[in-house]
């Protein structure tokens, strides 16, 4: 396979990141020939990259699981684990919000197969252990709570509260999460 002009993969890289905010900020799906318009670019060079909808939301879709597992690593190199915690639900906020302009599709690519949600959450269950694991090394988060938990209570946090329209009450809930997480103080 040749690898791609460096024009065009910048115009790649522009158009997966216009989506991407696209979609955060969409009450409902965009047109593809919105988000080309948003990148600056013509409809043609859109279709180039992405020929379907379908194969636009599935790039988004999967360089946002890779930002949040490839995040978990990053964060933990520069913050100690509970804050690394902490700024990966942020991420993990991010890529719900981004999801919701691109529902539709992306809940018939799941039905269809085209997506493996599976894998998927393997992959973020992994991030989320990981950055445990770091926390319970460190006696910076609980020894008790599974990636699981923090899966579940982060869906129900950002369901409650979806971002960004109810980012601070989003925020809140985090920070209460968070403190759930942390040991309790040890007596003197």
């Amino acid at each position: 396979m040749r690898t791609p002009r460096a024009d065009a993969a910048r115009n790649r890289d522009q158009l997966l990141a216009v989506a991407t905010r696209v979609f955060a900020s969409a009450d409902t799906e965009p047109s593809m020939r919105a988000i080309a318009r948003e990148a600056g670019v013509g409809i043609a060079t859109l279709y180039r990259h992405f020929p379907t909808r379908e194969s636009l939301v599935d790039a988004v879709y999967r360089d946002q699981v890779v930002r949040l597992t490839t995040g978990a690593h990053e964060l933990l190199g520069e913050m100690p684990p509970a804050a690394a915690m902490r700024r990966w639900m942020d991420l993990f906020g991010d890529w719900i919000a981004t999801k919701y302009g691109m529902l539709d599709t992306l809940l018939v690519m799941i039905e269809s197969g085209e997506i493996a949600h599976a894998q998927t959450r393997t992959e973020l269950l992994t991030a989320i252990t990981m950055i445990l694991d770091a926390g319970r090394a460190a006696d910076d988060l609980r020894t008790d709570i599974t990636a699981e938990d923090i899966a579940a209570s982060l869906i129900g946090i950002f369901t409650v509260a979806p971002r960004p329209e109810h980012e601070v009450k989003a925020s809140r809930l985090l920070n209460l999460l968070m403190d759930g997480l942390r040991p309790a103080a040890r007596p003197t």
